[in-house]
C-alpha cells in the first residue's frame, strides 16, 4: 500500500505507461502500412469480379429499339432501359377515368422461393410515358424502397 501512495495514488499521470525505449517502434508503424497494403491488394483482386458483363442476352436486339428504350423518360425521370422494366399482361393493369393502376409484386426480391404476393399500385400521372408505344406491350418500371413499391415509369399498351 505504501508504493501506491508514493506513486501519487489517484492523481493523473503525466506520462503514459508505455516504456520510452525505442525498441520495436518502427515495427508497429509498418504493421499498419502492411495492413493497408493487404486491404488494397484484396480490393484489386476482387475488382474484376464486380464488373458488369454482356452475356449476349441482348445480342439480337434491334439497336434503334434499344436506343429508344434507353431514352425513355417520364415526369419522374429516365426509365433506364428495357432490362429494368417489366412487361405486364392485360389482367395486370387497368384504366379507369384516365388513371392507371398496375399489379406488381409487393417486394423486389423473392422470399425463400415462395410465390410473391401481387398488389395493386396506382400509377402517378407524372409516371405515364406520353410518347407512342413502339413495342406494343404494356410495361412498368417499379421502384422498391422502404416505403413500399412506387412506379417510376408506365407505358400503356393496347388492351386487347
Amino acid at each position: 500500500m505504501r508504493n501506491w501512495i508514493k506513486s501519487g495514488g489517484d492523481e493523473p499521470r503525466l506520462y503514459g505507461t508505455r516504456s520510452t525505449t525505442c525498441y520495436g517502434g518502427s515495427s508497429t508503424r509498418w504493421r499498419g502500412v502492411a495492413s493497408f497494403a493487404c486491404v488494397l491488394a484484396l480490393m484489386a483482386l476482387a475488382a474484376p469480379f464486380g464488373h458488369a458483363r454482356d452475356r449476349g442476352q441482348y445480342a439480337n436486339t434491334n439497336p434503334d429499339l434499344k436506343a429508344w428504350f434507353d431514352g425513355l423518360r417520364s415526369g419522374k425521370g429516365p426509365c433506364c432501359s428495357d432490362a429494368d422494366g417489366s412487361a405486364l399482361s392485360d389482367s395486370d393493369w387497368d384504366s379507369k377515368d384516365g388513371h392507371y393502376r398496375v399489379r406488381v409484386p409487393r417486394y423486389g426480391y423473392a422470399i425463400d422461393g415462395q410465390k410473391q404476393e401481387l398488389v395493386w399500385v396506382d400509377v402517378p400521372e407524372e409516371a405515364v410515358i406520353a410518347e407512342p408505344n413502339r413495342v406494343g406491350r404494356t410495361m412498368v418500371w417499379p421502384i422498391y424502397g422502404y416505403m413500399g413499391v412506387t412506379i417510376r415509369c408506365f407505358m400503356p399498351g393496347s388492351m386487347t
